[in-house]
């Protein structure tokens, strides 16, 4: 049996849950203050609703989902998954092969749980959605991290994957479209990894939840469909395309070459089977909501909510001197960088701190996705313009005379 103990190791893969950013938003929002959440992707704040039909599908099947499930997840929610696989070119081959979960994130810590020994290695894109980092932490494993090349429009660093595999190296994690940058990668760049992944018989990490939410025409390219004959983990959900982050509603496909996998698919199932099944309700809407996507494509194009208020956002920070940022294709997120001379940058946690402090504005640090370079922040654009324009004029305002020590 694996044991844990707290560890430093622990607090450097911890996301913006703690902290003194937090724990400061936490004691302000105690004493009555107003403060404007910028720092996590939960579209319910913010006005927006799922499609009616689907809340509608899951009040109609309440009183038949009140037991378990089969541990992998309901039969025609798993079907309706590899429909949609299908869709997407992506080699999964069976219902058997498909198990739901309460959101992605529960996936992603079994997937790791059921893989790694200690001294085992992931890599990990830089800047990273944190949970991965966390999951390969506590089962064991160590995240070494590639870099993602901000002038490339954040794609990641090929040669710096390379130097990174070692004989400890199990697996690479790729989040595609990206948290927190928003990149979209080309097939060109999807091809280059899988082929790392073959070079080195490693096993792909497809974290693609933000498939559905790609805008300005780009096609989005699953990663298991590049890759038959490696084994691919594929992840996704509904929380972000279908704005149900509450619901808990999100799945992993064993996908492509299982042959040599049986060890590893024996303890995903056995690890399944142990938290019994993930929510039935949830999971039954799932053919209701991948045959209703029209609504999350109407929001993603010229005059669409999600559209207009990444275009805002994006301007906003364009006009505030000393902040760069690469326009993000994808996602609810933007990941601007300051001018680390002009403002002296040297700590972006203190920087996220100080302009919570003063501007009543929680925005999560850099350093909370693993990106070691000081001066970059997150920001999700999910509140409408109004409010994104406000919250671009107070950051202005706070950067004229702002430097650190």
């Amino acid at each position: 049996m694996k044991t844990f103990e707290k560890s430093h190791k622990l607090d450097y893969v911890c996301y913006d849950i703690r902290g003194p950013v937090m724990d400061e938003a936490q004691r302000m929002i105690a004493q009555g203050m107003d403060i404007l959440k910028l720092n996590i992707g939960n579209p319910a704040p913010f006005g927006f609703r799922a499609p009616e039909r689907v809340i509608q599908k899951m009040a109609e099947s309440l009183t038949n989902t009140e037991g378990y499930s089969d541990s992998k997840g309901l039969l025609e929610a798993r079907q309706a998954i590899l429909n949609y696989c299908k869709s997407k070119n992506i080699p999964c081959a069976s219902v058997d092969d498909i198990y739901t979960g309460n959101g992605v994130s529960e996936l992603i810590t079994m997937s790791m749980q059921g893989l790694l020994n200690q001294g085992d290695e992931i890599l990990v894109p830089s800047p990273d959605y944190p949970l991965w980092t966390a999951s390969v932490t506590l089962a064991g494993g160590t995240a070494v991290h590639y870099r993602c090349d901000e002038k490339q429009e954040w794609y990641p660093d090929i040669e710096d994957m390379k130097r990174k595999i070692t004989s400890k190296t199990k697996g690479i994690v790729v989040i595609n479209p990206n948290n927190p940058t928003g990149a979209v990668y080309p097939k060109e760049i999807l091809e280059q990894i899988v082929q790392l992944a073959r070079e080195n018989d490693l096993i792909l990490f497809a974290d693609e939840i933000y498939d559905r939410l790609v805008m300005d025409g780009i096609e989005h390219v699953s990663l298991a469909s590049l890759a038959p004959d490696l084994l691919t983990l594929s992840f996704n959900g509904l929380s972000k395309s279908h704005l149900i982050a509450g619901y808990r509603c999100g799945w992993v496909c064993l996908c492509g070459d299982k042959s040599k996998a049986g060890g590893y698919i024996e303890g995903l199932n056995l690890l399944s089977s142990m938290r019994l099944c993930s929510n039935v309700p949830a999971q039954s809407l799932i053919p209701e909501a991948l045959d209703c996507l029209n609504e999350t494509k109407e929001l993603l194009v010229p005059g669409g909510r999600v559209y207009e208020q990444r275009e805002c956002i994006y301007q906003a920070l364009q006009e505030i001197p000393g902040v760069y940022t690469v326009k993000p294709k994808a996602a609810f997120y933007i990941f601007p960088r300051l001018d680390k001379d002009k403002f002296h940058i040297c700590d972006d946690e203190k920087f996220a701190l100080d302009f919570l402090k003063e501007q009543h504005i929680l925005i999560t640090h850099g350093g909370g996705f693993h990106w070691e370079t000081p001066g970059y922040f997150r920001i999700v654009y999910l509140p409408e313009t109004e409010v994104l324009k406000e919250a671009a004029k107070r950051l202005k305002d706070f950067l004229k005379n702002y430097k650190q020590v």
